[in-house]
């Protein structure tokens, strides 16, 4: 009933007058809100805004779709893509927020898992563990304002993945709306060439509308040290390891001294940074877990000895699990309210071998970025053995990746710089990269041609392509990446 409301709605044309939908799914009649998102540096105006009920809204949507030629249906979550890959040009978006619920289950060997509508933002998750069962997953992402259905097909990374894997890796089910609008419970071991196809799939092999994920017994406390280093060292025995680069001064507030997260109380004492160190400065943010009864103080001693770091440029910070991890929404509410969450946000994140890393930080980072970005630039290890290589995500070859995280947030023009500027220097960054020959990805990819898109698969863009042939033939999924349009759908 909804969706032949939503039919008529399409029918009449934006702005008309139809009789009262039915219940099952919910129209929205803002579309503005849709046609941009957390980038802010592109805009499609979609022909309706649909908030699913339930999966069978979900294919009810795509089929409707399927009976033109033209209408597109991109799933959104809570608008964090950077460039577009959520919006449908006079297609349907789909409000995911509308499904979210959480139940708790348990899987046929006993081990609890969440069961949660894609809609659910990881925050929520979290507290939902941590406060009604003393448990959580084990992978996140920095910050936990993103939706399950969000993350998980694009991969989802933070500290914790060099150790548990990307939060795609600790998944134990999904449902997902196929571009033919079938509806499909997939695990590893029932229909797992969707399950790992929609991982990292970027929306383009069906809609996630309902994950599985396994929860463990949440520590209680975290203890977290940051250190300045004068190179980077990835650490193996922490819960969690980032590491990010700043300014070597005192004069910008978002990407200098002040920027390094000490803890109240605390001084960073730049007299300690010795003579000649550059413009950019570099520290790890460390944390382990722990019960109220360990010995963390020793632990954490004897982990840090190996170590090179300034001495008296190392800061601890005890706290509870949850404020760890949402240890972001302060940087949420200050951007919030100087106005840097509104502007655009041409961020750019590079997956980059561990053997170009070195020459990155040369080559890149030191010269071109040297006067800061207006925000994070983090830079941290990742391992590939972390992750299934039946899973859709583009990867480095090397064993060991790093991501560069370049998260720019500037007041909006003009009393920052112009947004082309930015991506004007993206694009400069990513040019040094092709030309140098650095075994490189985009995370988080934004292409504007198909060959692009192909190059970027590399050896595995056959078999993409063959899996959206026989997921979403008609190309109705995700038309915001760009990959596959309804004019020229994929062929296997």
């Amino acid at each position: 009933m909804m969706i032949a409301y939503l039919d008529q709605q399409l029918r009449l044309g934006p702005g008309a007058e139809a009789e009262p939908h039915p219940a099952g799914g919910e129209l929205d009649p803002e579309l503005e809100a849709a046609s941009e998102d957390f980038g802010g540096v592109a805009r499609a105006l979609p022909a309706a805004v649909l908030r699913p009920g339930s999966a069978d809204d979900v294919a009810g949507a795509i089929r409707l779709a399927s009976r033109s030629d033209r209408l597109t249906v991109a799933a959104r979550g809570n608008g964090h893509s950077v460039a577009g890959q959520a919006l449908a040009p006079g297609g349907i978006v789909l409000d995911m927020r509308a499904m979210a619920r959480i139940e708790l289950v348990f899987s046929d060997g006993g081990q609890p898992c969440a069961d949660v509508g894609a809609g659910v933002l990881w925050g929520e998750l979290l507290e939902w563990g941590v406060r009604e069962h003393g448990m959580a997953p084990r992978s996140w992402t920095d910050y936990l304002g993103l939706t399950v259905g969000g993350t998980l097909s694009n991969a989802g990374i933070s500290g914790q993945a060099f150790r548990k894997g990307p939060q795609i890796a600790n998944v134990a089910e999904l449902e997902v709306v196929t571009g033919e609008a079938e509806r499909v419970v997939c695990s590893p071991s029932h229909r797992s060439d969707l399950f790992f196809a929609a991982l990292g799939g970027l929306g383009q092999f069906g809609i996630i509308t309902r994950a599985r994920i396994p929860l463990y017994p949440a520590p209680r406390l975290d203890r977290g040290t940051w250190q300045t280093f004068e190179s980077l060292v990835a650490c193996g025995e922490f819960d969690y390891v980032e590491g990010f680069a700043f300014l070597n001064r005192g004069d910008d507030p978002a990407s200098g001294w002040d920027s390094v997260p000490i803890g109240p109380g605390s001084v960073f004492e730049q007299d300690l940074i010795p003579q000649g160190s550059g413009p950019l400065l570099y520290c790890l943010e460390l944390a382990l877990n722990h019960e109220l009864n360990d010995d963390v103080d020793k632990r954490m001693e004897e982990l840090l000895r190996p170590l090179k770091y300034i001495k008296g440029l190392e800061f601890s910070l005890e706290v509870s699990y949850v404020e760890f991890l949402s240890r972001v929404n302060l940087a949420e509410s200050e951007a919030r309210a100087n106005g840097s969450w509104d502007a655009p946000h041409p961020w750019l994140n590079i997956l980059i071998s561990a053997s170009n890393i070195v020459d990155f930080d040369h080559e890149v980072l030191q010269p071109m970025l040297k006067d800061g970005i207006g925000g994070p630039m983090l830079i941290y290890p990742l391992l590939r053995s972390r992750w299934d290589p039946r899973m859709s995500v583009a990867l480095p070859d090397s064993e060991v990746f790093y991501l560069v995280a370049l998260l720019r947030f500037t007041r909006p023009y003009p009393v920052g710089p112009p947004v082309e500027d930015l991506i004007s220097q993206n694009r400069e960054i990513l040019n040094r990269c092709r030309s140098n020959g650095y075994d490189f990805k985009l995370y988080l990819p934004h292409y504007k041609t198909q060959p692009e898109w192909a190059h970027h698969f590399g050896k595995n863009w056959a078999r993409f392509v063959n899996l959206k042939a026989r997921f979403d033939s008609r190309a109705i999924l995700a038309p915001g990446q760009l990959i596959f349009s309804r004019a020229h759908p994929p062929t296997s």
